[in-house]
Order: structure tokens, then sequence, then C-alpha cells
């Protein structure tokens, strides 16, 4: 495997600028900024400016072996620059090095003005030090990352899986895989910070990202400004990823009708039915189907649509609605025999090892799991009655079933000065609403809950609310929040908050 020749170049001479220097003498330098190498799969403002930044491999040592980070920027052109953004990714395995570019051209241009655009790519991922389990082909593909079950419901091949893959890691991962958790990625965080020659920092973390921005609030509370914490996961310091991965289950319930509504408006096309209710029928009915009689998927990886398959589209699907038309157009060719639909494109393969190695890792190094299989065995069981559209995966296993040593992971809790802004949706398919309502729980009165009425995951700049755009937009250049959490209504107006709190039970 080998990484594209302008990214290699990229790190080659950047760490041929700072080989002369001794580490003091880098340390004290501060980062020397170069024209970011090209992104094919993003292409990039020709603002945005790349660097690396050396961090402890073991924090706990930080006189110790040292890895690189790779962090971009795009500066601010305004005299009233406030300071920092930094755009912490999703995942765990998510990259961010592009963020900036990306980002750059939504934001509104007052908060462009107001801060340095950050962005980075986590250790272990892209032009940071990698890390790979050097998984077999099979093991890492994107539908089988995700623990569902056999079409039975039997988890065998599940508990095979995550045995081998916490064996490769171990065998495979080297010492960075003792050192991938939440709470590294925020000691990483503040050396990027030290590193910016910031005293406080901003940031907008999106998904697992509201999570590391909530460990980071907990351990450097004195060196945080104003905090966005989007689409956001549940902080149980007794679950962590466990939990976030047992909420499929509810959050694509919360999320699926809005596809039924839609997907029935357009019968006359798709032809899934002309109520929600058929359509769910139908979607249950094709994935049954497809349980037992697989069909040929030409470019996909593997090269067939199963039930599995079709469910995983849908949870990816649920999205955004710009999704809604993938599915649904899947669904119609497989009930009229038709051609299915192309396959949605693979990463490459070094991608793929070093996300699946972050994510595995890092979910794994946060909190410890169960261990007994045949209680996942049960859990499954009564999950797949009772949300058939997940058919179980959310109670299943990981490889942190196997995982050699964990946690304990950090418990959030931010002093009542810090100012941190939850926004989120209240039927997103993979942070529900109810994790929100945990988070902001432990966070307490250093946090306000803007909850917006819309479905999807990922709220600021992402659905077209002005009411809860502009709660963030304010928050971020003028630093004000609203005075008590509120909703953003689908007509921009505010309402109460009536939280349908419901969570899967822990297992």
């Amino acid at each position: 495997m080998t990484r594209p020749r302008t990214l290699l170049l990229l790190i080659v001479a950047l760490l041929a600028l700072t080989a002369c220097a001794s580490p003091q003498e880098r340390e004290t330098a501060g980062p020397h900024w170069v024209p970011c190498a090209p992104d094919p799969a993003a292409p990039l403002n020709p603002r945005q400016e790349c660097t690396t930044v050396a961090v402890p491999l073991d924090h706990a040592r930080p006189d110790g072996p040292r890895i690189s980070l790779a962090v971009s920027r795009i500066r601010s052109e305004s005299p009233r620059r406030r300071g920092v953004l930094i755009l912490i990714p999703g995942g765990p395995g998510s990259t961010g090095l592009a963020r900036p570019s990306t980002s750059l051209g939504r934001l509104p241009q007052q908060v462009a003005d107001a801060y340095d655009l950050v962005g980075f790519d986590p250790r272990g991922l892209g032009a940071s030090t990698p890390v790979s389990c050097r998984l077999a082909g099979n093991d890492m593909v994107p539908a089988v990352l995700k623990p569902w079950p056999a079409p039975d419901g039997d988890i065998t091949d599940n508990v095979a899986r995550a045995r081998r893959v916490a064996d490769a890691c171990a065998r495979n991962g080297g010492e960075m895989m003792r050192h991938l958790s939440t709470r590294t990625e925020a000691a990483d965080i503040d050396r990027i910070r030290e590193a910016l020659g910031e005293r406080r920092i901003s940031y907008w973390g999106v998904s697992y990202g509201t999570y590391v921005g909530a460990v980071y609030a907990t351990l450097f509370p004195d060196r945080t400004d104003r905090v966005v914490l989007d689409s956001n996961d549940d902080p149980n310091p007794d679950q962590v990823a466990r939990g976030w991965l047992a909420n499929y289950a509810i959050s694509i319930e919360d999320r699926f009708p809005d596809f039924a509504a839609w997907a029935a408006a357009r019968h006359g096309e798709y032809g899934l039915g002309a109520d929600p209710a058929t359509v769910r029928t139908t979607f249950l009915r094709v994935a049954g189907d497809l349980d037992r009689r697989p069909v040929p998927w030409p470019g996909a990886v593997p090269a067939e649509l199963t039930g599995n398959g079709l469910r995983d589209v849908m949870l990816n699907s649920l999205y955004s609605d710009v999704g809604f038309p993938r599915l649904a157009a899947l669904v119609h060719a497989v009930t009229t025999g038709t051609p299915l639909p192309q396959a949605p494109p693979v990463p490459p393969e070094y991608a793929l090892q070093n996300s699946a190695a972050v994510l595995t890792a890092t979910v794994c190094n946060d909190v410890g799991w169960p261990t007994d299989t045949s209680r996942y065995a049960a859990e499954v069981a009564r999950n797949r009655a009772a949300f058939p559209l997940t058919a179980g995966m959310p109670a299943n296993l990981f490889p942190c079933s196997f995982w050699p040593a964990a946690g304990p992971a950090v418990r959030v809790a931010v002093p009542d000065a810090s100012t941190l802004l939850l926004v989120q949706n209240l039927r997103d398919p993979s942070t529900p609403h109810v994790g929100a309502v945990r988070m902001r729980e432990a966070l307490g009165d250093a946090a306000r809950l803007v909850s917006v009425d819309s479905g999807g995951h990922g709220v600021y700049l992402a659905n077209g609310n002005t009411c809860g755009d502009q709660a963030v937009t304010r928050f971020l250049v003028e630093g004000t929040r609203p005075d008590h959490d509120i909703v953003c209504g689908r007509d921009g107006g505010r309402h109460e908050l009536n939280s349908r709190d419901r969570m899967v039970a822990p297992r």
C-alpha cells in the first residue's frame, strides 16, 4: 500500500525543515507553514496552508518518543480577528485536514473574519503519523465495520471477526494502539493550541467531535473560549461508544419516518407505498428477501446486495435528505428486478486501514466492554424484536470485548464559567436527541441546548434552519447564547423543549 506521492512529499519537506533544530528550538520556533498538497477528494482553498506539530506518543511521557500531527489553517483577513476556531472531526476515524476549505464557503463572513479556521488529521490518520492493524480485506469492508448479525440473528461470525480484529491490532498496531483514545486526542488538541501560540481556543466539534470537545473542556477548562458541540454523543462514562452503538436503534426509528413520508409522496416514481406505513413495510420485506436471496451488485464490495447491505445503505442515506433518492432507487430496483444503481465508492485501502484501526482502538481504549458473548446474543435477540429496522446490530459486540486493557473514561464536567453551545436535530440517525440531553445534563449551567426540528446528522449550516444557524453564528461572533434551552421549529420560530427522552437499556 502506498500513499499519494504529493502527501509524502509534503510530510518529507516539513520534517526536513525542522531536522536541523534541537527539540527545544523546534518547540519555541513555532510551526512552519507551507502550501498544502492537493487533495483529490476535497479541492482546497488556495489560502489553506499546512504544517506539522510534534506531540508525545504517550502524553504521560512528554520527553519520550514523538509522532506528527498534520495541521491546516485558513487565516482570517480581518483586523478584528478574535482567535482560532478549531474544527474537530467526527469518527472516531475521520480526517479533518481539508475542513478549513470545506467550511469556509459555508460559514458566514463575520465568522470567517473572527477566526483563523484550523483543521487537523487526528493521530493515526491521513497525513499524521499513520497506524494500521493490517486487517484482512473482508474485515475492513465498510459494511462490516458495524456488527450486523446474520439474517437469523446469530452472532457467531461477529464474535469470530471481533476476535480476529482485536488480535490483528494487538499484533500489528504497535505502540500507537495503546495511545489512541479520546483523552489522548484532547491532549493532542492542546498541543496544537500551544503550537499556534493561543492562550484559549474556540472550537466546533461535530458528532464524535462533540465528545472530544467535551473532554477537552473537562481537562483544560481554562483554555477554552467559545465552544460549539454539534450533533452530540451521550457522554455516559460507563458506556461511551457502546452506548453510541446502542442508540442507533432509537435514532433510526426517529429518522426513518422522514424518509417514509418523502417516499410515499413519490409513490408514482418509486412504488414503495402510498403512505409512510406501507413504505416501512416494503423496506422491511425487501431487506428480509435479500437476507434469503442476495442479488448481484456489480462494483460493490462485496459484489452482492444482502439484507444487511441494504440496511447499511439505509442507515447512511438517512444522514441527509439528499440520500433519500439513492435509498428509494435501490429498493425500487430490487422490487422491480431492474439493474441496481451504481454502488457507492469504496475509499482507498490505506484510508480504510487507518480509519478501522483508529476507530477500533479509540472506542476500545476509552472504556471496557462486557466479555460474555452469550450476553450479547440475548441482547441482540431482544433488540431485533423491538427495533426491526436495525436488525439487532446496535446491541451486538465489538472487538473491544477481546481488548487487553481500557479506560477509565473521562467523566465530562466543566466549570459553570465555561461557555458551550449545543445544537442538535430532533431526528438524527446517528446521535439521537436524547444524547444531547444527556450531554447538556453533564455540562450543567456551562451549556445551553438549541434543538432543531429537523432530520439528519449535522446541524449548523446543514439544514437551512435560520433559527438554529443564527444561534450558532451569534454565539461565535458575539458570545451571546439563549437564556435557556430552546427548540427551533421548522418555521424558524422558537418553542419550548419537549424532549422524547428515550434510551436503549444499558447492557
